[in-house]
């Protein structure tokens, strides 16, 4: 087709137009009519109304449910394309943060966000077993062969969709079919307790997904086949009589993503709390988040519980702090652990005013066997100083099912900048004294607890409830 024959082109005098209007610009120098800036005006405030919402439908609410390479990367705020940061990039992001914008939220949760917090961190350890997460995925695939419906010549669910749904399975397993109180529960038990919450959640939650994706179905023309088959599908998969070489293979599986995703979410509530910003948490995230969308984590939270958490933790604490800690590790499930994370980095905060709100930000060199491994740097206000480490990429070099810890670290360290000199920390969670000169080792600062902040000067009030 000739190009006169395609129609005319839009013309870039429109676009500037468009441009002067935005930027409440003078449409012609001698334009001067006080009538048409009031409109000019009124025209812009509808386009500022109208744009945010469209952008939020097409792409937090469309395109996160088409696009899953790693749904932990679908976020509101989020850019699925930008995999991860580097080491130093994340520091210069908290440099120029606590330059410019040091009152910014920080939060790893809110009423909108895609999925919890600890979801995020399950799935982000994929990223760390790409190979064996594919051959997992395409064994899944063909076991799950059988279940799936054809509808006008399209097996549901299709390739993507059945994707999602394995990455959503992996991310929310209930964290309590993992817990080390009842390793005799049977695969036959732990399916009853699946049918009785977590099917329904999950049904709900891809009905919603499927949805919001408009391939074959939307809030406005919904196609009930299609969304039954996807049901059929899920409730079939999850059935342990029907399917129990799955079911029992994505329970293992899960379990140990969900290992390594406990230590995952440790460390970014560790850098939620003493990176720079003003940290947020969402209801009910002080223990594990494994929720979905809404209306999913708007359920009721159990505060009670969170309380009687709480004071038993405080009163072992005071009592003998290193018991404490691994008696968390040992029984890391019940979320008890974060919840210790999330209190001794407020207290830390709260006995050091100003250090974690207005002070310095320094990054800091690791250096040995594991230090891509792990991520440090301090904070200086006033004469206080404080030393955060935390890990990352664990599955490479610490064995299935055992604890970062302690020796396991061999010569990794931080190096200490000059002007610390010889001087005395104490470790916030293991309540340790720590001696530092020139180096901090991680077997060390990592000897009972798999995160470390270690504070100066600390006041008393560190060792009150």
């Amino acid at each position: 087709m000739s190009a006169s024959m395609s129609g005319p082109a839009i013309s870039l005098a429109l676009f500037e137009f468009v441009q002067r209007i935005l930027l409440q610009e003078p449409i012609h120098p001698t334009a001067t009519d006080p009538g048409f800036f009031a409109e000019q005006r009124r025209f812009v405030g509808k386009f500022q109304q109208l744009t945010s919402p469209v952008v939020a439908k097409g792409v937090e609410d469309t395109a996160f449910y088409r696009f899953h390479r790693l749904i932990s990367l679908n976020e509101v705020g989020s850019d699925p394309d930008r995999f991860s940061l580097t080491a130093i990039e994340l520091h210069r992001f908290f440099a120029e943060r606590q330059r410019s914008w040091p009152w910014a939220l920080s939060t790893l949760a809110t009423h909108d966000t895609k999925r919890g917090e600890d979801v995020r961190a399950r799935l982000n350890v994929l990223s760390e077993i790409p190979d064996e997460w594919s051959q997992t995925v395409r064994r899944w695939r063909e076991w799950n062969r059988p279940h799936r419906l054809a509808l006008d010549e399209i097996e549901v669910p299709d390739p993507n969709e059945e994707y999602f749904l394995y990455q959503t399975l992996v991310g929310t397993w209930p964290i309590e079919d993992f817990d080390p109180a009842r390793p005799e529960r049977t695969l036959s038990e732990a399916a009853e307790a699946l049918q009785a919450s977590f099917l329904p959640r999950i049904l709900d939650y891809m009905s919603k997904a499927l949805n919001e994706a408009k391939v074959y179905s939307s809030w406005i023309r919904p196609d009930p086949e299609h969304d039954a088959a996807l049901r059929h599908f899920i409730t079939r998969i999850l059935d342990a009589a029907k399917n129990p070489e799955f079911l029992a293979d994505i329970r293992n599986f899960a379990r140990r993503i969900s290992h390594w995703g406990c230590f995952h979410s440790l460390a970014q509530t560790v850098l939620k709390l003493t990176a720079p910003g003003v940290a947020d948490i969402y209801q009910g995230a002080e223990l594990w988040d494994l929720s979905l969308v809404d209306p999913d984590n708007r359920r009721l939270v159990d505060y009670e519980l969170r309380q009687s958490y709480l004071r038993r933790i405080q009163d072992r604490f005071e009592h003998d702090p290193v018991p404490l800690c691994r008696d968390l590790l040992a029984h890391k499930e019940d979320g008890r652990i974060k919840l210790f994370t999330v209190w001794r980095c407020l207290r830390a905060r709260r006995s050091a005013p100003g250090l974690f709100s207005q002070g310095e930000y320094e990054p800091l060199e690791l250096s040995g066997n594991y230090s891509s491994h792990a991520l440090a740097f301090a904070r200086r206000h006033e004469g206080k100083e404080a030393l955060v480490v935390v890990p990352r990429w664990l599955l490479s070099f610490v064995e299935p099912d055992r604890l970062p810890l302690g020796e396991r670290w061999g010569d990794t360290r931080v190096v200490l900048p000059e002007s610390w000199g010889c001087r005395t920390y104490i470790n916030v969670f293991t309540g340790r004294v720590e001696s530092l000169h020139v180096e901090a080792r991680l077997s060390q600062l990592f000897a009972d607890f798999p995160v470390a902040v270690c504070l100066s000067r600390v006041s008393e009030s560190m060792h009150e409830p």
